[in-house]
């Protein structure tokens, strides 16, 4: 079986627990010194792949009968990164997602969040829903566990509690602190993924997960402190600004303002697990909130405070820049569609500067006015493409520096049932001085790419056939 997201505070501690019972395949970003069977560890071999190259998910599943999956990509992934990280886990959920069907897996298993009943959802909340959606989309049955705060050693949340309560004698608690939750140990949620592999009973399901405890935010940070055996003044603020509240719980725990944000702006809502039928049938009610404290708590103090050492890594060579951007999808177009219109649509958007050709090989050239050499070709790739996914290598051209090894390349795909279209720019390695780049070709894809989304958005507002260009 493989495990997505292996380094991160659960699928470590997931993988420990599997490995003396199943061939464990640990997917990871990084390459590692150590490929193939870890020194002295029976039953766990190390893959490092990119989950945004739906080429490297197809390798890194080979041989496996089920997968877990426990990506979440709230910061940056590139030097610089355009786009939101709903649209990062989306593109890398739906890689996911073909490539388990492509690699025949018979199980996918997700661990995401739980839902509170509300009309609109957080972003963070929002893009958990839409990676479950889009892990349970195709052919292999999906096992969806929906959990909330997850209590444990190395846990952000964990740490994110325990930083404000070493730092701050007293605490100003904005309203959010107010809202119920239903921790659950992190001991707890292994037992239950454990119990998912390879039931077919949870096959298709949702599994709604929860500690025996409900408790306010504030209740919480108080159990924190009498595990620490501190004590803390409390004060609720009325008003306090969610910018402010990001900035504040940034600041005092020293977690990136890219990670808090989308985490404490999904704290307003309650989360408590409505049906907790798969901890019933197998009579694991969970580990009461001051039980699991303690046990994090003492396993903290236990350790030092370095990370173990792990097997050596190293940097794993991409380009520097990634880019996502969401569009509608009208009805009736496909990606394909879409990705040759872009060809027609972009020479009459940047007339009279650019011209674009497209040969009998669909290899698109884009020029400048003037200039013999195009500024970019983009090859397409006739045996990596599919009505729903249009890929193309961004193999010459001025404006691209090549890379030995580089997969610089440029897709439109298809996802949430067609509800929408992802264009993603992957690994690409611009040839002008990095500040250049920044301040001019950079911000022009935005420009152009912002373009095509309101065309687009015409587009299907207006029921227009796919080769309409205006």
């Amino acid at each position: 079986m493989a495990v997505a997201g292996a380094t991160g505070f659960v699928g470590r501690a997931l993988i420990e627990r599997l490995r003396a019972t199943h061939e464990v395949i640990a997917l990871t970003r990084q390459a590692r010194s150590d490929a193939g069977d870890a020194p002295g560890r029976p039953g766990l071999r190390w893959r490092s792949c990119d989950l945004f190259s739906l080429l490297d998910a197809e390798r890194a599943l080979e041989g496996a009968d089920v997968a877990v999956y426990l990506i979440h990509s709230m910061l940056p992934s590139a030097r610089l990164t355009q786009g939101t990280f709903a649209d990062m886990d989306l593109i890398v959920a739906d890689n996911f997602r073909r490539a388990a069907e492509r690699m025949g897996l018979r199980q996918l298993i997700y661990l995401g969040g739980l839902l509170p009943e509300a009309k609109q959802l957080s972003p963070h909340l929002q893009s958990r829903l839409e990676v479950e959606r889009t892990l349970g989309a195709g052919k292999v049955p999906l096992t969806a566990m929906r959990a909330g705060l997850l209590l444990g050693p190395h846990g952000s949340s964990f740490r994110i509690l325990e930083n404000l309560v070493a730092r701050l004698p007293v605490m100003l608690l904005p309203k959010w602190a107010r809202t119920p939750t239903q921790p659950l140990a992190l001991r707890d949620v292994l037992a239950l993924l454990e119990a998912c592999v390879g039931n077919p009973e949870t096959y298709g399901r949702v599994c709604e997960v929860g500690g025996p405890d409900v408790l306010t935010y504030r209740e919480l940070i108080a159990a924190t402190a009498r595990a620490e055996g501190v004590k803390r003044l409390l004060v609720d603020v009325p008003a306090f600004s969610p910018k402010l509240s990001n900035l504040w719980v940034s600041t005092m725990t020293g977690t990136p303002l890219e990670l808090v944000a989308p985490l404490v702006d999904s704290l307003r809502y309650p989360m408590v697990a409505k049906d907790r039928w798969l901890q019933a049938r197998l009579n694991l009610p969970g580990t009461p909130v001051a039980e699991a404290l303690a046990d994090a708590v003492a396993h903290r103090k236990e350790r030092s405070p370095r990370r173990a050492k792990g097997p050596a890594r190293t940097a794993r060579p991409t380009g520097p820049v990634r880019s996502v951007q969401r569009m509608p999808l009208p009805k009736g177009w496909s990606a394909r569609q879409v990705a040759f219109a872009y060809a027609r649509w972009l020479p009459r958007y940047m007339a009279p500067f650019i011209r674009v050709t497209v040969d009998e090989d669909n290899t698109c050239r884009f020029y400048l006015r003037g200039i013999p050499r195009p500024l970019l070709v983009l090859s397409w790739s006739r045996e990596r493409s599919a009505e729903d996914r249009q890929l193309f290598y961004l193999t010459d051209g001025l404006l691209v520096r090549k890379v030995p090894g580089g997969r610089a390349r440029m897709e439109f795909r298809e996802v949430l049932g067609g509800e929408a279209v992802l264009a993603g720019v992957h690994d690409f390695s611009p040839r002008l001085p990095w500040m250049v780049y920044n301040l001019s070709q950079a911000l022009v894809h935005l420009w152009v790419m912002a373009g095509f989304r309101r065309w687009l958005g015409r587009m299907a507002r207006e029921g227009a056939a796919p080769d309409a260009v205006s």
